[in-house]
């Protein structure tokens, strides 16, 4: 898959450029380049583990952004089997931006619910940039309630800059909408898994993150506000974007270090987008490997765990 390099990556581009020229030319001619060949690829090999797993808050947020990254229904079509997917929310509308419906995963039927984003303006523009209006959250805790109904357990994908923030999503409650979702979702009973798999902004994430277990793709963020946000709020400016994700601690390093997740996933080298395949093999096994572990769990006992999860969230000491 060719991919746009982000700016941090431009060294390897480089170098990769270098070994494609010099490996054109051996075929080219009857020079012997082997030993040339062979240094720039090990150049190249110690460049790109330099780079990945160094990589700043800032870099995975980047590369969360990527819009060759896997979205939702890429995860659904590589990691699912016969998605169905289920429209409307019974009160106003369909929201393209909450894809979601029946399907298989190892066999095991599940409901599958998340954000989609486009990949150029016109898929955008119908999937609103992954922003759901109300009807969206509306929608996924339809389908949730038929889930539970059915006795399925729930998985929710999470990919948003935030909830949809225009005029129309709040004359729709857009507030009373996610707010219902988080108590509402608590009280669910069958297992529900959540995976940020790309941006995990704010309440538009949380509405559908209310989970027994949270997982996050090795480069997606999960925060409170987006770091240009909070360089906007805190420093005045969003040239400071790049400190304020260092400080909103919003990696899945970061969140697994602070209890927030339970898992990260890990992705293959350089980020998801050069591999939808790699990375959806990934959150298959991890996301049925939690199911597996929720299944044996009575519900009473799951209701509460899920309670408790969230409720010591915000915990705090101060050191005398």
């Amino acid at each position: 898959m060719i991919t746009e390099p982000l700016e941090f990556e431009k060294p390897i581009v480089n170098l990769e450029r270098q070994l494609s020229e010099l490996r054109d030319r051996a075929a080219d001619s009857e020079i012997d380049m082997s030993s040339e060949m062979k240094r720039i690829e090990d150049k190249l090999t110690k460049t790109k583990t330099d780079i990945y797993r160094n990589l700043s808050s800032w870099q995975r947020v980047q590369i969360a952004r990527h819009q060759q990254r896997p979205f939702m229904l890429d995860y659904v079509e590589h990691s699912f089997d016969d998605f169905l997917e289920l429209h409307g929310d019974r009160h106003v509308g369909d929201d393209e931006a909450m894809p979601g419906g029946f399907a298989y995963l190892e066999g095991r039927k599940v409901m599958v619910i998340g954000h989609q984003k486009g990949r150029d303006t016109k898929e955008n523009l119908r999937r609103n940039f992954g922003s759901a209006h109300p009807e969206g959250y509306r929608k996924a805790l339809r389908l949730m309630r038929m889930a539970e109904k059915f006795n399925i357990p729930i998985v929710t994908l999470i990919d948003t800059p935030g909830a949809y923030p225009g005029i129309e999503a709040e004359e729709r409650n857009i507030a009373e909408a996610i707010a219902y979702n988080l108590r509402e979702m608590m009280m669910i009973k069958v297992p529900i898994v959540a995976v940020v798999i790309g941006e995990g902004g704010s309440g538009g994430a949380l509405g559908i993150g209310v989970a027994d277990r949270v997982l996050m793709m090795e480069n997606a963020y999960y925060s409170v506000i987006s770091p240009e946000g909070c360089a906007a709020i805190l420093w005045k400016d969003r040239k400071y974007a790049t400190e304020a994700a260092h400080a909103l601690k919003l990696s899945a390093d970061d969140l697994l270090d602070i209890g927030i997740i339970d898992e990260l996933i890990p992705e293959p080298m350089g980020g998801a987008h050069h591999d939808h395949v790699g990375s959806a093999n990934n959150l298959k096994s991890t996301v049925n490997k939690h199911l597996l572990e929720l299944e044996g769990i009575p519900k009473p006992d799951l209701l509460d765990q899920r309670y408790e999860k969230f409720r010591k969230f915000g915990e705090f000491r101060e050191k005398k």
